[in-house]
């Protein structure tokens, strides 16, 4: 299986109300050091495969996106899941951070 295959898998199983950031699915996926690899396959891939697009932050536990239109979609969907997310973007990882058990 291919990095991007692994990475839209880990994408797919993000629960309602769960958040994963992109580096902890590209460790995961086979690449440490490929976060902005998640980027892509987010931003080519997510109408494709239907993938909950919005429940991947940054590393910081912050919406990434800088453009204002995409922040608030991507704040309303978490905050339609349950997720409390503040005005600046950032929500609690100690809470939200889903770790999905890779040892099946």
């Amino acid at each position: 299986m291919s990095f991007t295959e692994r990475a839209v898998a880990l994408i797919k199983q993000i629960p309602r109300g769960k958040v994963m950031t992109y580096g902890q699915i590209a460790r995961l996926a086979g690449s440490p050091r490929g976060a902005r690899q998640v980027v892509r396959v987010l931003h080519s891939m997510s109408k494709k495969y239907k993938l909950p697009w919005y429940r991947v932050i940054n590393s910081k536990g912050e919406i990434g996106f800088k453009d204002e239109e995409m922040h608030l979609v991507q704040k309303h969907l978490l905050e339609a899941e349950g997720i409390i997310v503040s005005s600046d973007g950032k929500l609690d990882l100690k809470v939200y951070l889903y770790e999905p058990d890779v040892h099946k």
